[in-house]
């Protein structure tokens, strides 16, 4: 019986220039925090709303 491998997992991240946003010596982040969890968690942006991805709050756009 031949060995199968396992499918290998696409890394899907998103690169720095599409997170932050650069104004002179100062960067922001371009996604939003969660309401929730407070200031150290972002929420996703997915096409027609926001998402937490730690205790799956949600929000229409």
């Amino acid at each position: 019986m031949a060995d199968k491998k396992a499918p290998e997992k696409k890394k899907s991240g998103k690169k720095p220039h599409e997170i932050y946003e650069v104004s002179g010596d100062s960067l922001k982040r371009k996604n939003k925090s969660c309401p929730k969890c407070g200031s150290g968690v972002y929420m996703a942006n997915h096409q027609d709303r926001w998402s937490c991805g730690k205790c799956r709050f949600m929000e229409k756009k």
